[in-house]
């Protein structure tokens, strides 16, 4: 013999090639991404610690109607939850979700965009007069941590 081994050789097939390593790892980390996905949560945790302010009248009313309609998903004092966003939050500053946008999202509901919780339904059981005392609450606790208008920047 010349020193090349023939593929019947038992030895050859002991080395591993190319598609054999790629195969091997392309299991693993599909097993390392399916345990990832059973293992972590499927919601990440966005509550956040709020500063309530001495409400106004409106903002009060608007927290007994938040509180029956909203707090489920969006959390005690509008904080988040596992269900739903904190709506004390820079991205709901008036420049970027102007009031109107409140009251569209509770008319007709919302399609996820800025969260991983899903779409929002729409909540018809809501007036617009308690809509109108719910942004208010929200927009005072809001202020009270910082919240502000800023213009809104794509």
């Amino acid at each position: 013999m010349t020193g090349k081994r023939k593929r019947t050789d038992p030895g050859s097939w002991h080395r591993p090639g190319l598609p054999a390593v790629l195969v091997v790892g392309a299991v693993a980390a599909g097993l390392a991404l399916l345990g990832w996905k059973v293992l972590a949560p499927s919601s990440p945790d966005t509550t956040i610690e709020v500063t309530v302010p001495k409400l106004s009248p409106l903002a009060i009313a608007g927290k007994t109607a938040f509180d029956a309609n909203c707090a489920l998903c969006h959390g005690r004092n509008a904080a988040g939850t596992d269900k739903g966003p904190p709506l004390v939050h820079d991205i709901y500053n008036p420049g970027h979700h102007g009031d109107a946008a409140f009251l569209a999202a509770a008319r007709r509901g919302v399609p996820q965009h800025h969260w991983p919780f899903g779409n929002m339904p729409a909540q018809p059981q809501v007036s617009d007069e308690d809509i109108a005392s719910i942004v208010r609450y929200v927009r005072e606790l809001q202020l009270a941590n910082g919240i502000v208008t800023r213009p809104h920047r794509m």
